[in-house]
């Protein structure tokens, strides 16, 4: 007996996966256009063989719930082939999951003769279930839903600064004291393809710049800015993809020349969790111009990126436009950068950066000289400049970096069309995971930017040369929540020996959701 179930349940499988087989390679794909309708083919009445013996199946193995007949009595030969497949698709599972005697020759031979009497019906069955499927997977793969995300950082700041007489004043001394200051930033994001970004960010912030009340820009903090703590829109950015290995970004307002290109050290480069100081977050040559611009990132390769960006401030202005003549009455401000950035090695990084600017020169890092070379004489001040970074990663823990960069002026309105050249440099040491996973120590060694020569005259180069020494210990409390403690000293203010060491310390508190 248990030898006779056994072949009969391997004959029923047998069967049916030979029905299928057969169906497929007899029966020609049927399109929608060629799938008899319904209402032509003849309805299964209650007294019919048909019926009848799909029920008793029905009772016997309990294989269909709620089966239902219209108030005529009958249903129509598509609705009672799907009804079937569902039966023997529940028969299958049965006889793969027990080992009772569950079918005898007589239902097998019921189920045979069911499925030759619908095999047309069970095929277009098929064939819509097949279509209805690689319907359901193109918009699953497709779909897409607009969705806005809300994105915030606050940061709060105990800073305080100390010395002796203000730089390049034999008068006044810094008023040695500590200041309590915010900035929080909220940022609605969105996307209107799932591999676009638009950005937008509105700021309020009162953190003074320190060069008010040190006489030198040299002390200025990397988070600083003070509105007063007045709402307004600080950042209106799009993304969107040219193809896998090219990205454009636009801004319509806060653009500046260091989000167009990749940063080599970036735990330095951010505001919120880098560097305390304004010179230790990036290169000072690409802090030349910010506001409404255009860049481009290409992936040469997997190894290789070239990067190019252009920013005016003046892109509204119907006067001087995105593109101004730099010879016209009206001075303009505008710079473009071009960076090459090259990956060797997984452990090592370095960047090439070309920049043209016009009349852009400061950089809010360096001395007053490297602002105005030209006496305030100069309305049309074109320079450009030429960088250089690297990063080694000596191993996990351990990364070395370092950066250069040279700025060439020229007076273009004036007699002779004198020039200077403004020079800077930096190392940086970033230890991660000190204490904790997440945090790391930095520490930044350089020169702010420093006239080293001048054709307009030895008056107007810098005389001495000030270092720029700063350590910073970023503290990873949780996800959303990092203490920065910090301190930098300048020797030699405004490169000029005969200024005191000015002191700069904070305590910053960053919030992330």
């Amino acid at each position: 007996m248990r030898a006779s179930s056994y072949f009969l349940k391997i004959g029923l499988i047998s069967s049916l996966a030979l029905h299928s087989i057969t169906q497929a390679n007899a029966t020609p794909v049927i399109s929608e256009h060629q799938i008899t309708s319904v209402s032509q083919l003849s309805d299964i009445r209650i007294d019919s063989w048909e019926f009848k013996t799909f029920k008793s199946l029905i009772n016997q193995y309990n294989c269909i719930n709620n089966f239902t007949l219209n108030s005529n009595q009958t249903i129509n030969r598509h609705q009672f082939a799907t009804e079937l497949n569902t039966c023997i698709t529940q028969i299958k599972e049965l006889i793969k999951n027990t080992n009772s005697n569950i079918i005898n020759r007589e239902t097998l031979t019921t189920l045979q003769r069911l499925q030759t009497e619908f095999s047309a019906e069970l095929v277009t069955l098929e064939k819509r279930v097949d279509l209805l499927e690689n319907k359901i997977a193109t918009l699953q793969t497709q779909q897409f839903s607009p969705q806005v995300e809300l994105e915030g950082e606050i940061i709060f700041a105990v800073s305080g600064f100390a010395g002796g007489k203000k730089a390049n004043s034999s008068d006044k001394r810094i008023n040695e004291n500590l200041v309590f200051s915010d900035r929080v930033r909220l940022s609605l994001e969105t996307s209107f393809t799932g591999k676009d970004e638009m950005k937008l960010r509105l700021q309020a912030r009162n953190t003074p710049e320190l060069a008010d009340f040190t006489g030198t820009q040299m002390a200025n903090l990397g988070f600083d800015g003070d509105d007063d703590n007045e709402v307004e829109l600080d950042e209106l950015e799009y993304k969107f993809p040219l193809s896998q290995q090219t990205r454009m970004t636009l801004y319509a307002l806060g653009g500046g020349l260091g989000d167009f290109v990749p940063s080599v050290n970036p735990l330095f480069s951010g505001s919120g969790d880098g560097s305390i100081s304004t010179f230790g977050r990036e290169n000072p040559i690409r802090r030349q111009g910010g506001g409404a611009g255009i860049g481009i990132s290409h992936n040469l390769s997997d190894t290789l990126n070239l990067s190019l960006g252009y920013v005016t401030s003046d892109a509204a202005n119907p006067e001087r436009g995105i593109f101004a003549s730099p010879y016209g009455a009206i001075a303009s401000l505008a710079a473009g950068i071009a960076q090459l950035t090259l990956e060797p090695t997984k452990n090592t990084a370095i960047s090439f950066t070309y920049l043209h600017s016009y009349n852009n020169l400061n950089t809010g890092t360096g001395s007053e000289l490297t602002g105005n070379p030209f006496n305030n004489q100069a309305d049309a001040i074109a320079a450009h400049s030429f960088g250089a970074e690297a990063a080694w990663q000596l191993n996990p823990n351990f990364t070395l970096g370092g950066r250069v960069g040279f700025i060439h002026a020229t007076a273009e309105n004036l007699p002779a069309n004198p020039n200077a050249v403004i020079s800077t440099w930096a190392v940086l040491l970033a230890l991660t995971d000190i204490g904790k996973e997440g945090n790391f120590v930095g520490f930044v060694v350089g020169q702010p930017p420093k006239v080293t020569y001048n054709s307009f005259g030895d008056t107007f180069e810098d005389e001495d040369t000030s270092l720029h020494l700063e350590v910073f210990y970023n503290f990873q409390l949780t996800d959303d929540l990092a203490i920065t403690p910090g301190l930098f000293v300048i020797t030699n203010p405004e490169h000029n020996n005969s200024n005191d060491k000015i002191y700069v310390g904070t305590v910053r508190t960053t919030f992330t959701f």
